[in-house]
């Protein structure tokens, strides 16, 4: 067990400062990482979004545009137009995801079982926060963004919670079985914060 809180607080370089997506883990679970990724993506243009679709831009299909393992998976799934929604699910349910749940509870920053946030959790996210080197959309999630299409793209992907256990992968389960991840109509594809909600 030693070993693997060592292991852990190297991963997430937790001898101070939260990661991106360790940060959105403890601010908002799986549900939090999946926005955060797909926010973080689009900002970089690696990733894009028109209306509810996503797919990734032509340079970041090539394995060295990122060395984080989530983006990697992101990209992945995204090298054809899929629906935001369905990217979502993904996310929440990728190993990646897992793990950093399983990291953040070796460190006793979230419950092993449910991985809600300890006190220590707790302490670490409002001195990310105050720290200012993350971005609001971590802490607060889309509603953060300026009215744009990445904030509609987003918000329009998340389920309408029916209670914390399944707000997430029971309603996945039941939209994957009617839709897949069709593929769409490929043009005009572009992000940005311009245009209302």
């Amino acid at each position: 067990m030693w070993r693997f809180r060592e292991a852990a607080r190297a991963a997430t370089g937790t001898s101070g400062s939260l990661g991106l997506y360790e940060a959105a883990f403890l601010a908002g679970g799986p549900g939090r990482v999946a926005d955060t990724v797909v926010i973080a993506l689009c900002e970089r243009r690696t990733l894009l979004l028109r209306a509810s679709r996503v797919r990734a831009a032509d340079a970041a299909r090539r394995q060295d545009v990122t060395g984080h393992p989530l983006e990697r998976t992101v990209l992945g799934l995204c090298d054809r137009s899929r629906s935001t929604a369905y990217v979502r699910i993904a996310v929440v349910r990728s190993p990646e995801v897992e793990a950093i749940g399983q990291r953040l509870a070796a460190l006793g920053l979230v419950t092993s079982v449910r991985h809600r946030p300890t006190r220590a959790g707790r302490r670490r996210l409002r001195a990310a926060r105050q720290d200012g080197s993350l971005p609001r959309y971590v802490f607060e999630g889309p509603a953060a963004l300026p009215a744009g299409p990445v904030r509609r793209g987003v918000v329009d992907a998340r389920p309408v919670p029916t209670g914390f256990a399944d707000s997430h992968l029971h309603w996945g389960r039941g939209y994957e079985q009617g839709r897949d991840g069709d593929s769409g109509s490929g043009g005009g594809f572009g992000c940005g914060g311009g245009g209302g909600d």
